[in-house]
């Protein structure tokens, strides 16, 4: 990774941490057992196996609340070393069931969305992983509104702003609402102060109880943030 990225997610936690956040603890990180996504039942044919969708939604939905962002959320280090813990067995479960000529879709998303939060958690080689899932998956659905917000969140995540753009403005246009904060986000990293108010007013008014997007508009409107461009130059 490059010196400015390394700026940027600088940065960003710091943006993240005193203009959004919320001053409250988040809620603890749950104990998972990843084996019990694997269940097994003998019948009278013999031993057959499935695996849990059920219980892998509650991971990731709880892993959500806490790794969604960077820097992620956890009360106590013991709770960020289960969650790492945690998305590094998913991630090499979850690689053993794409090793098909055609992967199910459905399980290429969600490894995708495992190693970015896997990014966010500082495991190495996560993004790379992340990237060539979210590929492969909208090389099977382009127009997929989540696949596509996904990705471009992830792609602003890793510093890559002007190349989350296309598939941010495409989830939005497939009805994603939420896109406009990435937006805003993205646009703000980019310099282009005007682009990223309006994408931030967009969200406020169908999220107007996130708090934190009033005071970010605030300062963005009162030079408040300064955004470095990839030249070192300011704006």
């Amino acid at each position: 990774m490059n010196r400015y990225y390394h700026e940027l997610r600088a940065y960003l936690s710091a943006l993240l941490i005193v203009m959004i956040a919320s001053t409250a603890s988040a809620k603890e990180y749950g104990h998972y057992d990843v084996n019990l996504l694997l269940q097994k039942e003998t019948t009278s044919a013999g031993t057959r196996y499935s695996f849990d969708v059920g219980y892998l939604d509650r991971m990731l939905n709880d892993l959500s609340s806490h790794a969604n962002n960077y820097p992620p959320k956890f009360d106590t280090p013991q709770e960020q070393q289960r969650a790492i813990h945690d998305v590094s067995a998913l991630s090499g479960m979850l690689n053993l069931l794409l090793q098909e000529p055609t992967p199910n879709p459905e399980f290429l998303l969600r490894a995708a969305y495992i190693n970015s939060m896997g990014h966010n958690l500082d495991i190495p080689e996560a993004a790379e992983k992340a990237n060539r899932l979210f590929q492969q998956f909208l090389a099977q659905a382009t127009s997929d509104p989540k696949g596509n917000f996904m990705y471009g969140t992830f792609l602003g995540n890793i510093g890559k702003s002007a190349e989350a753009l296309p598939y941010l403005k495409k989830s939005l246009s497939l009805g994603v609402i939420d896109a406009n904060w990435s937006l805003g986000l993205t646009y703000l990293m980019l310099g282009d102060k005007d682009n990223a108010i309006r994408h931030l007013e967009a969200y406020k008014r169908y999220r107007p109880e996130n708090e934190g997007t009033d005071r970010l508009i605030d300062a963005i409107r009162n030079g408040k943030v300064q955004v470095k461009r990839s030249d070192g130059s300011a704006q």
